[in-house]
């Protein structure tokens, strides 16, 4: 709970927000020492990314040309899509951060075991953060308590 008040700034993106969610996470397990090999798919996966981070910076400079280029109403259009690409190059650049920094912990394991659940759901309460993007499905039918009694009161959850 500390961590996640200490990294979480209220300003930043959903997908910027997930990533401080896993650094206090990460915090709490190396704590814990939950550690795991990198796995055989890593760098691969990384690469991936990669490409996938520089086609599209190849769209948002195709449609950064397109803005300057556009009149009228196309110009809201062309604007509207060089913002989306922009958005979308973001959340891949924090993706990539977070994929590297978890090469080598096991963050399941102390979200599932360690982490009191009505910590999570309090802080996404609080950061306007869908519970979905933290917890998986089998995760928020298992702490349906945490989100039954977190939900149903006004106050902020303090452990």
């Amino acid at each position: 709970q500390e961590q996640l008040q200490k990294l979480t700034n209220p300003k930043d993106s959903v997908a910027a927000k997930i990533l401080s969610y896993n650094r206090a996470n990460r915090q709490v397990a190396i704590l814990c020492n939950h550690q795991r090999s990198v796995s055989k798919t890593h760098d691969q996966a990384m690469e991936k990314l990669e490409q996938k981070i520089k086609d599209k910076k190849k769209e948002v400079k195709e449609a950064e040309e397109a803005l300057k280029h556009a009149r009228g109403a196309d110009k809201e259009k062309a604007q509207k899509k060089y913002d989306r690409l922009k958005e979308q190059l973001k959340k891949l650049k924090i993706a990539r951060t977070d994929k590297d920094e978890n090469k080598q912990i096991a963050l399941g394991t102390s979200k599932l075991n360690y982490l009191d659940p009505r910590i999570t759901v309090a802080w996404c309460k609080e950061h306007d953060v869908p519970l979905e993007k933290v917890f998986t499905k089998t995760h928020r039918e298992k702490f349906r308590w945490a989100i039954d009694m977190t939900n149903s009161s006004d106050e902020k959850f303090v452990f």
